[in-house]
């Protein structure tokens, strides 16, 4: 969703150079989760600055291993991961309003509390989850959450968000789609599915590791995923 800065350039000879040295591969997918922020023009220029960064040339063969990957490519999974989710009552569908979410959530030193919807019946969230992809209900008038832990001293333990609705036309699955997972959700997701290793990710990252560990061993027991990946940071 936008190009690539200083940043990403270290990222991606990190990436690129591990894999080199330890004889393995690297693969290229785009988070492409948020409709609203997607164009091709981004896509085509991180694929020629990532050709320069790895060959030193635009024009050299493509440095990744395979075609192309996008989280798009698993949105039918991610799905059902979220169905199954709900089915072992680990996901609730959320009816409070934005402000009121982060009022709910507490702050760094203060827990949160729970939502009046959180123990809502699954079957009562399956309907609702299954009606917010059939277009039912307005743009930011529910969410899907994980159920894990309001108290958590990791903000990002709290019943984070898995689903949004937004009505967007999508860059790649154009508009069979009204409902978006959220980045956490799908980056885990999405290295389970493709057997990746090694998942790097730079410093700002550790704090969501506990949400992309829980993540996967969860799904791990629907049988949807098969490998254990694990997310390294570095800075």
């Amino acid at each position: 969703n936008g190009y690539l800065h200083l940043g990403h350039a270290k990222s991606v000879n990190l990436n690129y150079g591990i894999a080199k040295e330890y004889g393995g591969v690297t693969n290229m997918r785009f988070d492409d989760t948020n409709p609203v922020k997607e164009d091709q023009e981004y896509v085509d220029s991180i694929k020629e600055d990532v050709r320069w960064l790895v060959s030193g040339s635009t024009d050299g063969p493509d440095p990744w291993d395979g075609e192309v990957r996008h989280a798009s490519d698993y949105f039918e999974t991610f799905y059902e991961a979220a169905k199954w989710l709900i089915s072992k009552d680990l996901a609730y569908v959320e009816e409070l309003s934005a402000d009121e979410m982060r009022e709910y959530r507490g702050t760094l030193k203060e827990p949160g509390r729970n939502s009046p919807f959180r123990d809502r019946p699954k079957e009562e969230s399956m309907d609702l989850f299954e009606r917010m992809r059939a277009g039912e209900f307005e743009d930011g008038s529910m969410c899907l959450r994980a159920k894990i832990d309001m108290s958590s001293s990791n903000m990002n333990m709290r019943d984070p968000a898995l689903y949004r609705i937004r009505r967007a036309t999508h860059v790649m699955t154009g508009d069979k789609w009204c409902i978006y997972p959220m980045y956490d959700y799908a980056h885990c997701l999405s290295d389970a599915l493709e057997g990746i290793t090694h998942s790097l990710c730079t410093l700002e990252f550790e704090d969501h590791r506990p949400l992309y560990d829980w993540f996967v061993d969860k799904v791990l027991e629907s049988g949807l995923i098969e490998a254990r990946p694990r997310q390294t940071e570095f800075s």
